[in-house]
């Protein structure tokens, strides 16, 4: 393991965990990489922010935002709470969509520069927040990411609420919008009250490396917020990559974050060389994240070892000039033996995270099968589910599942379908389906 970076920055660890032992001819290596960013400056409402970060709020205003009326109350409220916690020095700007996307604050295409006075401002700009129109997020988006790139700092994000179907826009409109704002921001998504589309708000933040998650109660609405914009404030590098390098033979079958949520990245690879591609991971704080990294290699005799991927944590050449900057380096080996108990052996780490994309697997298929009706497909997923998350330590996924299903044995898996389901609490379960629980360390 090495660190690479500036005293005043977060600094930056990679650690891998795997069994590097392979049985003779085994091609296919396994390795989680934990990658851990501390020690970063401390961030407070009242700490001054340098003019690195920019952040939209999009706030749906469709005409179902006044059914009921609490909604549209605890959206302004919530944005206002998103306010107050911004620092000083921040831009950032507010829009209000429907089938198109209006600006509310600061308008004529710019961003505020968050101050006392501006913050004043845009809360009482807040008040001409009303419900009516359809719902075309793709236009938020596209407004948002003009906003964004008028703006020289660094972190760019937005936050996003909506409590509808993106009705009023093709599904081809809104996939592309995303592919072209891919890369440019990161976008948080919320779900308020329980008449939108799970996959819909789950998409748009794992397309932009956000968080989604499900504000059932309109009343919680500006917690949440507050929570969402407090993290937004804590990061301090922007656009890290992890770039992997393979040796000639070697390819990687599959990146995937699978902590603190999981989260597939195969298909987010740029090739920066004959040999080498970037996977984004977006901006951080001061937070550790997990990626299951599986390297298929050729075969070999036993014996023989190699190095199967360079695993290496980059900051992007920088607007001003500033160049790469390398923050962090490990690597995944393969070696071949013959010793039957070693190759066999499963990495503790390996094995959980497994464990963890199954879950989420399980959860989704067996959601999907409940609403289809079948009982029968819907128990056996949703059983092992149940058996994962109990075998796992993941208490919170338990617990949700428990508002799905009667678990008659936990550990065995064995489980019956409740008649009657919460339209609040299995929206809750898929949304949060994806959220794993850390590997217990010995």
């Amino acid at each position: 393991m090495a660190n690479f970076a500036k005293p005043s920055a977060p600094r930056f660890s990679v650690d891998v965990y795997q069994n590097e032992f392979l049985p003779e001819g085994g091609r296919d290596v396994h390795a989680i990489v934990t990658v851990t960013a501390t020690g970063g400056g401390s961030v407070t409402r009242g700490t001054p922010a340098d003019g690195s970060a920019a952040v939209v709020i999009m706030v749906d205003c469709s005409g179902s935002m006044e059914y009921p009326p609490e909604k549209m109350r605890g959206a302004r409220e919530a944005t206002a709470a998103a306010i107050d916690t911004l620092r000083d020095g921040t831009a950032f700007a507010v829009i209000a969509g429907t089938h198109v996307a209006k600006e509310v604050y600061p308008g004529r295409g710019r961003l505020a520069v968050a101050d006392p006075a501006t913050r004043a401002q845009a809360k009482e700009a807040l008040r001409s927040l009303t419900a009516g129109g359809g719902t075309a997020i793709g236009t938020w988006l596209r407004l948002a990411d003009g906003l964004l790139r008028g703006s020289t700092a660094a972190i760019r994000h937005g936050i996003l609420l909506t409590d509808g179907r993106n009705e009023h826009e093709e599904p081809a409109v809104l996939r592309a919008t995303l592919d072209a704002c891919a890369g440019r921001f990161t976008c948080d998504a919320r779900g308020v009250g329980t008449d939108w589309e799970v996959k819909e708000v789950t998409g748009i933040a794992g397309a932009l490396l956000g968080s989604a998650d499900i504000v059932a109660d309109p009343a919680h609405l500006a917690e949440d917020f507050t929570r969402m914009m407090e993290k937004v404030m804590g990061k301090e590098v922007a656009d890290v990559s992890l770039r992997l390098w393979t040796p000639v033979g070697a390819e990687i079958q599959y990146v995937k974050q699978v902590a603190p949520s999981v989260q597939d990245l195969t298909a987010r690879r740029t090739d920066t060389g004959p040999r080498a591609g970037d996977y984004p991971t977006g901006s951080w704080g001061d937070e550790s994240r997990e990626y299951h990294v599986c390297v298929r290699v050729p075969g070999a005799a036993v014996g023989q070892e190699m190095l199967a991927s360079r695993v290496t944590l980059l900051r992007p050449r920088g607007a001003g000039g500033e160049p790469e900057a390398v923050l962090a380096q490990g690597l995944v080996r393969a070696v071949w033996t013959n010793d039957v108990a070693a190759s066999t052996a499963i990495n503790p780490q390996v094995a959980h995270y497994t464990g963890q994309a199954e879950l989420a697997q399980a959860i989704q298929q067996g959601l999907e099968a409940r609403k289809l009706g079948d009982v029968d497909g819907a128990t056996a997923k949703l059983g092992r589910a149940v058996q994962l998350a109990s075998a796992s330590g993941n208490a919170d996924t338990a617990r949700l599942l428990s508002k799905v299903v009667d678990v008659v044995d936990a550990v065995a898996g064995t489980v019956r379908l409740k008649a009657k389901v919460a339209d609040a609490d299995e929206m809750t379960l898929e949304t949060r389906s994806t959220q794993t629980v850390r590997v217990k360390k010995s």
